[in-house]
Parts: C-alpha cells; structure tokens; sequence
C-alpha cells in the first residue's frame, strides 16, 4: 500500500513537472496578448497597408450591390473619412464607410445608377492601425454597366484675392453645359483639394464639360447659397490622354546604377486646370437691427451698403439738423447718430420713423418703412449718477493723499487740508506723433466723439533750425473714412527735428469738453536708414497698381504701375513680398467675381520670393507676371495655408486601383 502510494506520489509529480513548461508558454502568451507592441530597438514600421482583395474587384463591370469591401495586409483605420474621402458620382444621402479589423466597409445609402463608373478615392484617409503610417492617394473604381471610364483631370484651386492654396474646396463636373446647371444640378463628377490646393477627378467619361469649384456648405453640390465661396472656368474641358515614357532606375547600391528602364504609362489631360475662388457681394439689403447703447448715440445695422442714406423722421421729436451723422469706412452698412440737443438725447425713448431700401423676393431694391423704438440701454440719469460716483471715487482719493501729506504750521499744529477739488476734464484726445518719425509719415488727432468746434490757429508746427524753432506750414484735413480723426500733413525733411503742440482749448467736442495743451517733439529718420525697392514689371499696364506686403502678408504701401515700373522708396528694412493687382474698373481695389455677370474677379499676381532690404540699400528687380505659373507665384514663407507633408515609407509603391 505504501508502495503504490509512493509511485502515485512520484508519478504525479513527474506530470507536474511535465505540465510545467506548457504553463509558462500560455503565461508568455496571455502577457503578450495584454502588451500589445514592438520589441524596444526594433525597427518602426514605415510601410502602408497593402491592398489584397475586394468585392467587387477593382474596375469590376457590371457590379449591382450597394455595398464594397476592401481589404487590407494589417489592421487599419480611418483619418477624418467625412474629409478626405470623395465618391463620385456624388451621393446626396452620405454612404456609410466604416472599418471592421483589415477591412474597409462602404454602404452607399443613395440608389445605384445605372451604367455609371463609381470611383471612391480615399486620399490618405487609410492608415495602419500602429504606426498611423497612411496610404497614399489610393482609388478604387467600379462600373455598374458593361464600360468603365478611366479619364480624370486635375488642376489647382487658389483663393483669388492673395492665391492662397484652397483645401477642402470640392471641385465638380457638369456636362449639362448650360449657364444654370451650376445653380440648379448636382455635380456629376466631383474631387477635392488637398493642403496645396491640388484636385484630381477620376472616373470621367469623354465629352465636353465646365468645371465648377464650390464650398459645398449645405452638401448639395451646386450652387445655393451666396456665402459659398466658388470658381469656374470660362473654357469648356475635353478631357484626353496620351502616352509617355518615363525612366525606371533600379540600384546597385546608393552610388551604382544597375539598370534603366524606360516604360511607356498613359498621362490624362488636362492636369494644369486653375481655378480662383472667390465669394460674391451679397446685395440682400435689410436693416439688420438698431441699438442705443448711449443717451448721445444711437445706430442703423444694414446688411448691405446702400447708395443713400436712409430717410429718418421724429415721431416725438424735431429731426431736422438734430444729428451729427457718422458712415462707418464711408460706406452706408453701419450709420451712426450721434444727437446735438441734450434735451432730445436725456430723453429715455425715442421714436422714429425710417424709409429705405430693401431687397424684395425678386432681388429689386424697393422701398421700405419702418418704426423705430430706441431706447436707452444706458439712461442719461443712470450716466450722470455713474459720472457722480466716479467723480466721488476720485475725491476720496484726493482726501487720503492729502492726509498723508500732512503740514504744521510754527506752533507744531497740524493744519487741515483744504477739501480737495477736482481736475478739469478734458476732452479725451489720442495724438499720433511719433518721436522717431518716417518723411512720408503724417500726424494724427483721434477723438471719441464728433467736433463742435476747432481753432487752427492755436496749431503750431515748427522745425528746429540750428538753434531756434520756425514755424511750418501744415495742412489740416478730417480723414475721409471716419470723422472723429484728424490728420495733420506737412513736407517733413530727411533728418529734422521738430515739435507739434496744441494750445488748450482748442478743439471742443460735440458735447462741450475742450482740450488739453500738447506738445510733442519728433525726429525724422536719415536716408541712411530707409532702403529702396525698385520693380521693372513685364506684362502690366498702368491699370494695374502693386501692395508691398510684410513677412505676414499685410499690406505695408500701395503704388500704382507706371511706364511698366513700381518704386518704393523709404522703405524700413525688412523682409518684403509683393502683389499685383490688374484694377480692370479703376477703382482703386481687389475686386471680387459675379457668377451672374460671367464676370471674373480681378487678376493676382505674386513676385516668386520675398526680399531682404537692408539699410541704405537698393533693390532692383525684374518681375515678369508670367514666368511661372499662379499656384508657383506665392512665397512659400508668405502662405497660411501650408502644404502638409506625408510620412516617408520604405517601398511604397503605386496604389492606385
């Protein structure tokens, strides 16, 4: 008994001691699974997933079902699919596309049409489930009739005003060739800009067709809203193909060559469509709304500028030389009131009635009236209790400073202050006078408010000459675009020194402050200082004028193009960009397109790169408007809308299907 005891014992410790090692391997295993990752000091994993199969198959005929699987190498997932992946011909009801492990799943919502090629081009939308490594540019393409069609066309989208690349912009087909099929007609095959503002159309069959941009912001894709932005070119597009050659190189090593091939591959045309998007004026003229934020003002909001101010008339007061009236950028958009009498604006409410124009359903201007109930936000009793508890403040703290400087007269009594008294108010006034100042510079008052009234006279502007100041004639004008600013212009000499003052009392404002005395001295920069830049400009005429732009693309001085030559001198050195403008209608400005008019928006042009000026210095530089194309013009370093570099994979081949 003891003996089978004993061989039990031993022969179950024997099956222990077997059992062990698959123990310790499904250990290993479970760890494994729950650390998910690569051995630290391998290699990372560069490569895309690799297409293997799909139903259909690629460019499959004939294909009924709604649904598409495709299936990849590696797991995979999807980067921003509602962005990135277009599907033409465009779906009005978006098809459900989702991932399930290695495979990607399209569920088209919409009802398949007949004898039509499907492409679905997923950009860089797929990508490996790890290393987020993605698959470029890949395209899967089926025909549900018995042809496919293989055309495509590509081409660049830029923003016209600054040739800005455009992403994101759908760029459509139609073949219906008529002026309304861009208002009224889905898109028949459609792209999608990437970070350069490039496009690719695939699937398109021969024929004749116009080619449309469009901020598709209600997914309809055509043209229904105004604040869409859009494009379109005015030529017709056939598309094409050709054969062309190109070399294959495979290497011995980094240095050797083995061998070239060259290899014939079919180039579709065309591939160098641009188009200039831009948003058209909206002209749907309303009164958008009225406020009276202030006793002494109130404003009209309009949602688009009018050629004449509206017609106002009191209902419970005198209109008639009450305002002083204000047009903001001196447009008629946003017009401001600013009220003489302070009996009409210590009234808590007025009424009024206001006559203008407004859009009606037909797109005409008609007139239009209204009644008016502006109220105070701020009453004029609530502003004067406001203005006596801060005047209060202020003499409180008059109170506690005076305290603190106490005086005692010869007996060594403390002598109480006097009661404080406050400091004159007045009209509050910005000066813009610079100490370090450019000769072509001007000076400039900005107040808050309209002017009653202003003495010249007690104006003085004087240069210093050796020793002794002189008085110089000056000019005086308000600004053209806002009547609370005032500038001052004077023929200011490379390296004077002068001084600006105002007399106090000066300038009354609207609601009787007066000014405080100034007086500021200034200094104008040398020569040596400025640099020059200097344009010779080939394919401009003298409609045309050029911006000098800073590093940030802003606007820094505009001239016009003379005799084929744009001049900036006194420039501060820097770095510079430049535009072009072709001002077709003279007035002055970038002007954008109307679709209704076929009327394009007025041509851009970029000089290729920026310049760095240095004091002292002179550029000279030879800038011909056509020698290279719109979407090569832009300075890399001036776009916002920089270009999104890809991953670099190891043997990344072709995917295109």
């Amino acid at each position: 008994m003891n003996k089978l005891k004993k061989h039990l014992h031993i022969k179950s410790s024997a099956w222990r001691m077997q059992r062990l090692p698959i123990f310790i391997v499904l250990g290993i295993m479970l760890y494994s699974c729950a650390s998910i990752g690569r051995i630290e000091g391998g290699p990372i994993d560069e490569a895309p997933p690799v297409f293997v199969q799909s139903t259909p198959n690629p460019g499959q005929l004939n294909y009924k079902r709604n649904r598409v699987t495709i299936a990849f190498d590696e797991y995979i997932k999807l980067d921003n699919a509602g962005e990135k992946v277009v599907i033409s011909p465009p779906q009005i009801q978006q098809p459900e596309i989702k991932t399930s492990g290695k495979k990607v799943v399209i569920n088209f919502q919409d009802t398949m049409k007949a004898n039509v090629t499907y492409t679905i081009d997923f950009g860089d939308a797929i990508q490996d489930n790890n290393e987020s490594n993605p698959l470029e540019q890949f395209t899967f393409t089926f025909s549900t009739g018995a042809q496919l069609d293989t055309m495509a066309v590509s081409g660049t989208v830029l923003n016209a005003s600054d040739l800005e690349p455009v992403k994101g912009m759908l760029v459509g087909l139609q073949s219906n060739l008529s002026d309304t099929a861009f208002t009224s007609l889905p898109f028949e095959r459609v792209g999608r800009t990437d970070s350069r503002g490039r496009f690719s159309i695939r699937g398109v069959a021969p024929g004749t067709y116009r080619i449309y941009a469009l901020q598709d912001a209600d997914q309809n894709y055509f043209y229904s809203q105004p604040a869409e932005r859009i494009a379109w070119q005015d030529s017709l597009i056939n598309p094409r193909y050709e054969f062309r050659m190109r070399q294959d190189t495979t290497w011995i090593d980094s240095l050797t060559i083995d061998t070239i091939i060259e290899r014939q591959y079919t180039h579709y045309l065309p591939d160098d469509i641009l188009l200039r998007c831009f948003k058209e004026i909206s002209y749907n003229q309303r009164l958008a709304k009225s406020e009276r934020l202030t006793p002494q003002k109130f404003s009209l909001y309009f949602t688009a500028p009018a050629d004449s101010l509206p017609l106002l008339k009191g209902l419970n007061f005198d209109e008639h030389d009450a305002f002083v009236i204000e047009q903001t950028t001196g447009r008629n958009d946003t017009i401001h009131y600013w009220i003489k009498d302070s009996l009409l604006y210590k009234r808590d409410t007025l009424q009024a009635e206001i006559t203008y124009l407004e859009t009606d359903s037909l797109g005409k201007l008609v007139p239009r009236t209204d009644t008016l109930r502006l109220q105070s936000k701020l009453t004029y009793e609530k502003q004067r209790k406001q203005k006596q508890e801060q005047d209060e403040k202020k003499l409180e703290e008059l109170r506690k400073e005076a305290k603190k400087k106490k005086k005692r007269d010869a007996d060594g009594k403390i002598i109480e202050p006097e009661e404080p008294v406050l400091p004159t108010e007045f009209l509050p006034m910005d000066v813009y006078a610079p100490s370090s100042m450019d000769v072509y510079d001007y000076l400039t008052l900005t107040f808050q408010e309209p002017l009653a009234r202003i003495d010249t006279a007690a104006f003085h502007l004087q240069q210093k000459v050796d020793t002794l100041w002189q008085d110089i004639p000056f000019d005086f004008q308000r600004d053209s675009l806002d009547i609370k600013v005032y500038n001052i212009f004077a023929n200011f000499e490379l390296g004077e020194s002068y001084q600006f003052a105002i007399d106090s009392a000066a300038i009354q404002g609207l609601y009787g402050l007066t000014t405080d005395k100034v007086k500021q001295e200034l200094k104008v920069k040398t020569l040596e200082e400025y640099g020059t830049i200097l344009f010779d400009i080939i394919g401009a005429d003298s409609t045309a004028f050029v911006e000098l732009v800073d590093a940030q693309d802003n606007v820094i001085r505009t001239v016009s193009v003379v005799d084929g030559k744009a001049d900036f001198y006194y420039l501060t050195p820097g770095k510079y960009g430049a535009r072009l403008i072709v001002d077709t209608n003279k007035n002055g400005q970038w002007d954008t397109g109307n679709l209704k008019e076929h009327l394009q928006p007025e041509k851009v042009y970029y000089y290729f790169q920026l310049l760095e000026l240095k004091a002292n210095f002179e550029l000279q530089q030879t800038w011909n408007l056509f020698d290279r194309p719109l979407d090569q013009q832009k300075p890399l370093d001036l776009k916002k809308q920089k270009p999104e570099e890809s991953k670099k994979k190891k043997g990344q081949t072709n995917n295109n299907r």
